[in-house]
């Protein structure tokens, strides 16, 4: 696990001592049903319920020490679990086959994993909410190729982001539904020596659904569902630091990461402020789009199972949450942090000699009666010009008798406003916050 990018609360969920815990509640869920339904006596119940409260950190190295001899984790843990709870522990796993174990735990620190993302998502969501509003008036330039376009605004950049994030945690939010799903249901998934009804009380007891069907194992569609979301988030987030890069650069900048007091941005070059933190997310972010292949070809396991899964979900589970975890609370402060240039915005607007206004007056022109083709040909014709002479498009079309012999000045004038890029701005905004501003 890249323990680097991983924070305390994240690192604590996948840390070995807590994973043995897991399974230790769904042992102790189990024996609790048994003892409600009178097939563990009370006593035996209790006595386990006092001798497993012991010290898992302690009980880690006892574990390992017993699976370099038996070469099986569940079999090492059951092991040393017997040696803390002593004759009673006959009771304990009846019925079970090891992935019972396994993954019911895997969905409840998946589950706990992904309520600390949710709760990193909302927290960007606020942030991109409170930028989009702050900037919804700032025209800039929209850019379509890398190249000038037509004007919006700053806020509808960072709306989009918002709407994008939104879309996201819907995503998210589906597959952790689907992740909160266990199976207590045997070898082969069919209640051999364990009855539904003891399934079901147990997955209530732990706040889990049990799956309609399993085999040995649950599924592995509902787990990759799960790590894909993970990718879309992770690739949403990349979106969005690709277009920080892009406006960071010197050419652009039109807003920048923040830099600390103190910070380098090169060993060489003293002057340099690079955008360290969105090439770190771009870069993150593709380990997360590999390991959600890695979940997908998890999928088509042999029969009822195999377990060229288990090894891959080892390590795919902690640093995929890990990482998402990382990369989320980064963004959300990168943002906050933001600077933006709002001179630099309006010296690249006027960088297009108002070559943005060219749709506007081949509409124009076409809806005073002339071709399509030969308005587009006129109006490009003064485009080109205006480039190359680095002059103003609005005065060269003001100029051309082949216009003013269709639209007066007056007409003109109103085309040239640049109200009419900002008149839905407010529209947009409701739309996407739902009329809450």
């Amino acid at each position: 696990m890249l323990d680097r990018y991983t924070r305390p609360i994240m690192k604590n969920i996948w840390s070995r001592p807590n994973i043995f815990k897991t399974w230790l509640e769904v042992e102790r869920a189990v024996c609790q049903v048994y003892s409600e339904q009178g097939e563990i006596p009370k006593d035996a119940y209790n006595t386990i319920v006092d001798k497993i409260n012991f010290d898992m950190e302690e009980a880690v190295s006892r574990i390992d020490e017993i699976e370099k001899e038996c070469k099986h984790d569940v079999i090492a843990f059951l092991t040393m679990v017997a040696e803390k709870v002593g004759d009673e522990s006959r009771y304990i796993h009846k019925g079970l086959t090891s992935s019972d174990v396994l993954d019911t735990s895997l969905s409840l620190l998946m589950v706990q994993a992904g309520e600390v993302i949710q709760s990193d998502i909302e927290a960007l969501l606020s942030v991109l909410k409170e930028k989009s509003l702050q900037y919804k008036d700032l025209v800039c330039m929209g850019r379509s190729h890398g190249i000038h376009g037509e004007p919006i605004t700053m806020g509808l950049k960072f709306l989009t982001w918002y709407d994008q994030v939104v879309r996201d945690k819907n995503r998210f939010d589906a597959a952790l539904d689907q992740m909160r799903v266990g199976k207590i249901s045997g070898p082969m998934g069919n209640y051999v020596n364990i009855e539904p009804k003891i399934e079901h009380r147990v997955l209530e007891i732990l706040g889990l659904k049990p799956a309609p069907i399993s085999t040995q194992i649950l599924q592995r569609d509902i787990h990759a569902q799960y790590f894909n979301s993970l990718a879309i988030l992770a690739s949403s987030l990349e979106r969005f630091c690709v277009e920080i890069r892009h406006l960071q650069r010197t050419e652009v900048l039109e807003v920048e990461e923040s830099f600390s007091k103190g910070q380098k941005g090169s060993s060489a070059m003293p002057h340099k402020k690079n955008p360290i933190g969105s090439e770190n997310i771009s870069g993150l972010a593709r380990v997360i789009r590999s390991n959600a292949l890695a979940s997908l070809e998890n999928i088509p396991l042999w029969h009822e199972r195999d377990i060229s899964h288990s090894s891959v979900e080892r390590i795919i589970a902690p640093d995929s949450t890990g990482l998402i975890d990382y990369i989320l609370v980064r963004f959300t402060d990168m943002v906050r942090g933001l600077v933006v240039y709002p001179q630099n915005v309006e010296e690249n607007v006027k960088k297009s000699y108002h070559l943005f206004f060219s749709q506007t007056v081949l509409i124009a022109l076409t809806e005073k009666g002339m071709l399509r083709e030969d308005a587009y040909k006129l109006v490009q014709e003064n485009a080109m010009q205006a480039w190359q002479q680095k002059t103003s498009f609005t005065d060269l079309i003001s100029n051309d008798t082949r216009v003013s012999e269709l639209i007066n000045k007056e007409e003109l004038k109103e085309l040239f406003s640049m109200e009419k890029y900002t008149r839905w701005v407010d529209t947009i905004f409701s739309r996407v916050f739902g009329g809450v501003r």
